[in-house]
């Protein structure tokens, strides 16, 4: 379930000074453009208050004028509407002086080309703005030859989640894989392990692998997509040895058990949560798997990191796999040893809630940049 605290994060307001906004948030920006970026899409965030839909300063003093940014700027989903509401007509006015080049308008576009019609012609928004909103985008268009090929290939629809396209995302999968903790060189596992126990819901959950945005919105759970879920993956590699629990509850006592636990599938702000940490159910699997297992490898799903500071030492091994989407067969290569472990952490890793949001006085379970990766392989 979904915590009550949905679109507490994600529309936030940064309440920061100028010098921290340009030393920490600038930089990226910087390099895309440098890059050759021809869109950026206004946050529904704010800056000290102020919207980002109606910032001229940040989207056209700094963006397009101190950046040297000649692509386009579009509004997020109806985001335009926040500015003022009630007063349509401010709202529209605003955001295209600011520097809202495209709007998002998931309804009613009718009202919205009406509303600027009138505001150009009362005066409200000038005609060189609107100039410059439709270079921008139609120079965009024109980089992108979307006027040489005005129409797309039908055939082309095809090749899409083609072998290759797979074969891409199953080498992705095991780069991304982050191995944070492996207590006695439990993994990489053995070609040579007689039997292993698989164990969690989320082992055979291609929603789960795959996360929000994925088909749907929120995405969802279950087969959800084409794919090979990490259960198919283990079930593959080692054809006949590889018993699987959905709760955790076995009979035999096995020399290595695989508990994969995961987030509820989640899109922006409905994944805001109060708290970031394993739903009581997966725990009560993970002990149970505990006690019929020499050793625990926990693998866990997810979009960013949750607290397990209580729970890892009770894992032998614990991997950070994110979320691998389709591929399921990339995380058993490295777990299996077919490939080495070479992911790093690109964010710290938090200790505790009170470590959240981060600060220069937080703890790191483990900082940026972690992560096992000289692990033998199958072949050593």
């Amino acid at each position: 379930m979904l915590d009550q605290g949905a679109w507490q994060l994600d529309q936030g307001d940064s309440r920061i000074d100028e010098a921290t906004l340009r030393a920490v948030h600038l930089p990226p920006y910087r390099a895309a453009i440098e890059a050759g970026a021809l869109n950026v899409m206004a946050s529904f965030s704010s800056w000290n208050g102020l919207k980002m839909h109606g910032h001229r300063y940040l989207l056209t003093d700094v963006l397009k004028g101190e950046l040297g940014f000649e692509g386009f700027v579009v509004s997020d989903w109806e985001a335009i509407d926040q500015l003022h509401p009630g007063d349509y007509h401010r709202c529209v006015a605003d955001a295209i002086n600011a520097g809202v080049d495209m709007v998002m308008v998931p309804f009613d576009y009718e009202k919205f080309i009406g509303t600027l019609v009138a505001a150009v012609q009362c005066g409200d928004v000038t005609q060189e703005r609107i100039d410059d909103a439709v270079r921008r985008i139609l120079t965009a268009k024109v980089v992108l030859g979307l006027f040489d090929i005005p129409e797309t290939d039908p055939a082309l629809l095809n090749v899409v989640g083609c072998a290759e396209h797979r074969a891409l995302a199953r080498e992705a999968v095991r780069k991304s894989l982050v191995l944070l903790r492996n207590e006695g060189n439990v993994l990489p596992l053995s070609d040579n392990t007689p039997t292993v126990l698989v164990a969690g819901s989320a082992a055979d959950d291609m929603g789960a692998q795959c996360g929000g945005w994925t088909i749907t919105w929120m995405g969802g759970h279950g087969p959800i997509t084409p794919g090979t879920s990490i259960l198919e993956g283990f079930q593959r590699a080692l054809p006949g040895r590889v018993n699987y629990s959905a709760d955790g509850q076995v009979d035999a006592r096995y020399p290595v058990g695989i508990a994969v636990v995961a987030e509820e599938p989640y899109a922006e702000g409905m994944g805001d949560r109060a708290e970031l940490r394993l739903d009581a159910q997966q725990l009560r699997m993970l002990a149970r798997v505990r006690e019929q297992c020499d050793r625990l490898v926990v693998v866990l799903l997810s979009g960013r990191p949750l607290i397990i500071t209580d729970e890892l030492p009770q894992w032998d091994a614990f991997v950070a796999a994110w979320l691998p989407g389709t591929e399921g067969d990339g995380v058993t290569d490295v777990l299996l040893g077919r490939a080495p472990f070479t992911g790093t952490l690109s964010v710290d890793w938090p200790r505790t809630h009170a470590d959240l949001p981060r600060t220069d006085a937080s703890a790191s379970l483990w900082d940026l940049g972690a992560g096992i990766t000289t692990v033998r392989t199958a072949a050593d």
